[in-house]
């Protein structure tokens, strides 16, 4: 005998409770019970339930994704490898990515951008962003787009060593954080041997 749908009730917001002959059975997303046509009556035979087993597979990626980049903005390379380690298979995973993108929502070119300008704000060099940016999996013509629309390097180290009351000091801190010696000097003057 085929079981069959008994009950399909509101369980909280976005999500509801299956019952399958009388008893408590799981709680599915609202897009999956619409999507599989899920209703009182229905008998769950075996193409039914893979695709449901395939819209739950398929809204757990979305979530997973969708919940990364709430976060903050991630490309495209780092995003597939939490949803690998989530272990979403590679089609969910790239079904998932271009939807993402489809929709505007991953953006290789906008997450590259915001995340050198946050770097740089924060005092880092153009060689210290360049690796941070490649370590987040953006591709390289991006990151030197990126890189092209940030203040010159020299302006950057010199906002940093602003008020600095110890030139020494100050040069090991933009030193540190990647920044040329030209540009060093160019916001400290020389570091003579007595300086």
């Amino acid at each position: 005998m085929t079981p069959r749908l008994t009950a399909v009730r509101r369980s909280r917001a976005g999500r509801v409770a299956l019952e399958v002959d009388g008893r408590p059975w799981r709680v599915v997303p609202d897009e999956v019970v619409v999507r599989c046509g899920l209703a009182a009556g229905r008998e769950l035979e075996r193409p039914l339930l893979r695709a449901i087993g395939r819209e739950l597979r398929r809204v757990e990626a979305l979530d997973v994704a969708v919940r990364a980049l709430s976060r903050r903005d991630l490309s495209r390379t780092r995003l597939a490898q939490r949803l690998e380690l989530r272990g979403v298979s590679v089609h969910d995973r790239e079904t998932t990515l271009a939807k993402l993108a489809e929709a505007g929502i991953l953006d290789d070119a906008r997450a590259a951008r915001a995340r050198a300008a946050a770097l740089a704000e924060r005092g880092w060099s153009d060689a210290a962003v360049e690796a941070r940016l490649e370590a987040d999996g953006f591709q390289c013509q991006l990151v030197s787009a990126a890189l092209s629309e940030l203040p010159p390097e020299s302006e950057r180290a010199r906002a940093a060593a602003a008020g600095a009351r110890n030139p020494r000091k100050a040069w090991a801190h933009l030193a540190r954080r990647g920044f040329s010696s030209d540009a060093i000097e160019s916001a400290l003057g020389p570091l003579d041997e007595e300086g």
